[in-house]
């Protein structure tokens, strides 16, 4: 059953900094339960078999709840709910890379293999998470019908933390002080994450992640793919992308140049 103040994350990879966000949000910046709770048990995830057991023993009010299920699949089950959602997208070529980096070190995923294979299985949607395509569309085409679904990006999170904890606030109807807005950037930052053992997943044992193979909390940059990405790799995802998201009208933030273009246009 879901209730008025269940509190849905989904994104098709990458829910950390979100989980963190909505953890200090609900604790008006205060980051204790965020340094002290695993974020696995603090927002778990639905898809989980652990799940129940842990969202039955949430010692909260407000429960938060991690998903990288498409909109067709959860949807429905949403349908007529109070829960606040937030769906977190990012730009598709920063996601396969970060995605291939954790192929390499979660041993419950298979081998990536090159990272051109990898990025035709992305493309084609036969990773482990379907289809990146159909799963930002199908949760993005929804905001104009469900008043209870925020949608906002990595990139904005990451151009103005401080005006996308508001934002997220906001939508939770969690109004913060200004002082309790500060602790919240201060405490959801890469650098707080990256030293925090209840977010950075160093704790994970190592059978399912494999430490040296490389870091869970690699580098939260935007444009990190034109470190993987070649030229003729770079001109086969922009044909399948321009493809498929040709009925599309979102905008992506590709590089920090994009984020450099859009803090001075907002300056004038």
């Amino acid at each position: 059953m879901l209730f008025s103040v269940d509190i849905f994350a989904t994104q098709y990879k990458g829910t950390t900094w979100i989980q963190e966000i909505v953890t200090l949000i609900s604790n008006r910046g205060d980051p204790h339960m965020s340094q002290t709770v695993p974020n696995w048990t603090r927002a778990p995830w639905l898809e989980h078999y652990y799940f129940s057991v842990i969202l039955e023993a949430s010692p909260t009010k407000t429960r938060v709840i991690t998903t990288h299920l498409p909109h067709h699949l959860l949807g429905p089950a949403l349908q007529g709910s109070k829960a606040k959602i937030i769906y977190v997208s990012r730009n598709p070529k920063d996601v396969v890379v970060s995605f291939y980096h954790f192929h390499k070190m979660a041993n419950f995923l298979p081998e990536p293999g090159s990272f051109s294979e990898f990025l035709k299985r992305f493309l084609e949607g036969t990773l482990h998470y379907g289809s990146w395509f159909d799963h930002i569309k199908g949760w993005t085409s929804q905001t104009a019908t469900m008043n209870n679904l925020l949608h906002i990006t990595y990139e904005e999170m990451s151009m103005d933390i401080q005006g996308a904890i508001k934002r997220v606030s906001s939508h939770l109807q969690s109004p913060l002080l200004e002082d309790e807005v500060n602790n919240c950037v201060k405490n959801c930052s890469f650098s707080s994450m990256l030293d925090n053992k209840m977010a950075n997943y160093t704790l994970v044992t190592e059978d399912i992640m494999d430490h040296n193979k490389g870091s869970f909390m690699r580098k939260g940059k935007i444009g990190d793919w034109k470190n993987m990405f070649t030229e003729e790799l770079n001109q086969y995802f922009k044909s399948v992308f321009d493809s498929k998201m040709e009925d599309c009208i979102l905008e992506f933030v590709w590089d920090e140049q994009d984020k450099d273009e859009t803090n001075a246009n907002e300056s004038h």
